[in-house]
């Protein structure tokens, strides 16, 4: 199989290895492929996919996510440079609720990590012109597109920057407590 699948601490969070062929020129890799996934589990459709740049070390992006009905999966890989990607279980009635897992995405190592609806999702670059690619199973709504604050003490993140670079828009994002969710487990 091309590719390793490795559970988090929220099982339903995947960390994925895809399996590199290489050689002098360069290497192939598959970055998706329906079948294998969905053998593991991850039965999603992707059919939106959306590439972000960031210029400079230190720029959160999140914490967001859409709301029911337009809710969103996430396949998350990095194309340049690093991040902290960062999943954060909003079920409400879910043993996991207000929890978050996170991974370290970069082109060293190629990895990529799914986040499945009912996550919040956000991340922080470790590297100057850093640029991610994620593929979503619901196309963008901004009627119902919400968030998170990224500094939410309930869910205490440990971001590696603690001062870091926002935007308008995520530096007004409620708590957990206040945000329109929507989402229960089961």
């Amino acid at each position: 199989m091309p590719f390793e699948f490795k559970r988090l601490e929220i099982s339903e969070v995947v960390l994925i290895k895809p399996r590199l062929i290489g050689d002098e020129r360069g290497f192939f890799m598959e970055t998706y492929k329906e079948s294998d996934f969905a053998k593991f589990g991850i039965k999603d459709r992707f059919v939106q996919e959306n590439h972000s740049k960031t210029f400079a070390k230190g720029v959160i992006r999140g914490l967001h996510f859409q709301k029911k009905p337009m809710q969103q999966a996430k396949l998350v890989r990095v194309v340049s440079g690093g991040i902290l990607d960062v999943a954060v279980d909003i079920r409400r009635g879910s043993a996991t609720f207000g929890r978050w897992v996170s991974a370290v995405l970069s082109t060293k190592n190629q990895a990529m990590l799914y986040i499945p609806e009912g996550f919040a999702h956000g991340f922080c670059t470790l590297e100057e012109n850093s640029e991610v690619i994620y593929s979503c199973s619901n196309e963008y709504s901004p009627a119902d597109d919400r968030g998170i604050i990224w500094s939410d003490r309930t869910i205490d993140v440990h971001w590696p920057s603690l001062e870091p670079i926002l935007s308008e828009r995520d530096k007004k994002w409620p708590t957990l407590q206040d945000a329109d969710v929507g989402f229960n487990y089961g």
